[in-house]
């Protein structure tokens, strides 16, 4: 009788609950949607180069923004922690808005700024398929994918296509660079010891080579590896070249190949086919090949701070890629595994991703 009294009360809080939780996902938008209209008026920056806290009236008046509607906006932001409310230090006086670690991510430049990739993510070429989600999941595998759909082509043709989307998508990329790079060198930067030159497969703008040579003086050459259109707009960094080709014909040879965030945009076939190029360019007897992606855990017990941001991850390769997915540590092995490697190793690091280096 106790235990059937404990588990109504249990399922009344559970009920209760989720009267309030549901609220998240009917008015779910409005939060990034806030967020990216803070990217765009320049409310972090505003307040970084104003060196401290500043008021509504100085605030509205820098980004030229009607006082009322920028107090909402802000009262939203404050809310939700992401910027801070300074109490004024006279009596009466106004209240200002000062700068939080969550609002430097929102910084248009800066190692920890997320700007680029929120503005990429919140695009109207990203967010409409989306729309196109459910569909893709009845279809059995035989469904148009759901960027295909709404635009004709797949993400990589529309931004070979679209100049202004591809640089999105590069300054997106070096956002994630700026955070994982480091995170590699400081958890283990042993796994660049002996390599004098690498390629980085899908580099990008540079941005991950560039703060690889920084962090290892002894790497004397890198490569820039991406498609021609995404190669002739890298910037230039020293010891690094830019080299335009396609990954699925072949990669230039370096005693190591990096790839980081591009295999999971790909299936298990193309994902071998990728790696098996890999393969090719690095030496026989001291070769290898870095790949820096998610991790999906299979077991709770595994899970972390960032698990949710790797679930939801899986699902942007669904809205966003033909064929491309998150992997499990297992789902890992295989493609390795076909590829021809014979054995690789997992380092976690603090992101989303994890380091695996896979070995001849």
């Amino acid at each position: 009788m106790e235990h059937t009294q404990r588990e109504l009360i249990l399922e009344q809080k559970e009920e209760e609950l989720a009267k309030v939780e549901v609220w998240k996902y009917v008015f779910g938008f409005s939060k990034i949607a806030v967020v990216k209209c803070a990217i765009e008026l320049g409310i972090a920056d505003a307040i970084e180069s104003h060196g401290s806290a500043m008021t509504l009236s100085e605030l509205a008046a820098t980004l030229k923004c009607d006082p009322s509607s920028l107090y909402r906006i802000m009262r939203f932001l404050v809310h939700h922690q992401i910027f801070k409310e300074v109490q004024p230090k006279i009596q009466l006086g106004p209240r200002s808005y000062a700068q939080t670690p969550l609002s430097r991510c929102l910084l248009k430049s800066g190692k920890n700024s997320m700007a680029a990739f929120i503005l990429l993510e919140t695009s109207p070429v990203m967010l409409e398929p989306w729309h196109g989600l459910s569909a893709r999941v009845q279809g059995n595998g035989m469904s148009t994918p759901a960027f295909e759909a709404v635009h004709g082509e797949d993400v990589w043709s529309f931004a070979a296509a679209n100049p202004g989307h591809s640089e999105l998508i590069n300054e997106a990329m070096a956002c994630d660079a700026r955070l994982a790079v480091p995170a590699v060198i400081e958890s283990c930067i042993e796994v660049f010891h002996g390599i004098e030159s690498i390629v980085d497969v899908g580099g990008g703008d540079g941005t991950t080579l560039s703060l690889l040579v920084k962090a290892c003086p002894w790497i004397t050459r890198g490569i820039n590896f991406d498609l021609p259109h995404v190669v002739s707009v890298a910037k230039e960094s020293d010891r690094v070249e830019n080299v335009g080709g396609d990954m699925f014909d072949c990669i230039p040879k370096a005693d190591a190949a990096i790839i980081k965030w591009v295999l999971h945009d790909w299936g298990d076939e193309e994902c071998i086919c990728i790696l098996r190029n890999c393969r090719e360019a690095i030496p026989k007897d001291k070769g290898k090949v870095i790949i820096l992606e998610a991790i999906i855990e299979e077991d709770e017990l595994e899970e972390d701070e960032l698990t949710h941001v790797r679930l939801m991850l899986d699902m942007v390769m669904m809205a966003h890629t033909n064929t491309g997915k998150e992997r499990t540590l297992k789902e890992w092995g295989y493609v390795l595994q076909e590829a021809g490697f014979s054995r690789h190793t997992v380092t976690p690091i603090s992101a989303v991703q994890s380091v695996i280096q896979a070995f001849l």
